[in-house]
């Protein structure tokens, strides 16, 4: 993995995936694992919300068409992952757009999208792989990673392309 720091490495190790199970998003009340312990120490919020951009921002840039009733069963998925904003549209200038703050991560499931602006860009971040770092450095998303990779593939089937997310490669190749 070349020059990427540690944690990282740690966080976006599929073995650690299939021994904790990050994936599922839940966890035990009151319980504070190690990671946990670390992020409070080390001034890390110890809430990060995650802002899914993958209907607005990521189905803009397919060549593909994505017909209205996919769009709405992938939106309604997406609603059941525990992500608290996702966003379906827009009507901003695609010359402005706004950087959010410290503890506001925009991503895209499956990493769809990308700036149509950016040649060779690979797209967004991926949501999945967002989820799973965070979850690693033991910070609350409050968001199901599992159900997260299940709309990122019902999405990806739907506009014949492979995922970008390394989570959920990973993930459903095993």
């Amino acid at each position: 993995m070349g020059n990427v720091p540690s944690a990282v490495k740690h966080c976006l190790s599929y073995q650690q995936l299939l021994r904790e199970h990050l994936w599922i998003g839940d966890s035990v009340a009151g319980a504070l694992d190690p990671a946990q312990e670390t992020s409070q120490l080390s001034g890390l919020p110890e809430f990060v919300k995650i802002v899914e951009v993958g209907p607005r921002d990521g189905l803009q840039n397919e060549k593909v068409i994505v017909p209205t009733d996919i769009k709405i069963e992938f939106i309604n998925r997406l609603s059941q992952t525990g992500l608290s904003v996702i966003e379906v549209t827009s009507f901003v200038s695609p010359r402005w757009v706004p950087q959010m703050g410290i503890n506001v991560v925009d991503s895209a499931v499956s990493g769809l999208g990308g700036c149509p602006y950016a040649k060779g860009a690979s797209g967004n971040v991926a949501t999945e792989d967002l989820i799973y770092m965070l979850n690693g450095l033991g910070l609350n998303t409050g968001v199901n990673l599992y159900k997260v990779m299940e709309a990122g593939d019902f999405i990806c089937k739907a506009v014949n392309k492979t995922t970008n997310s390394k989570v959920a490669q990973a993930s459903f190749r095993a």
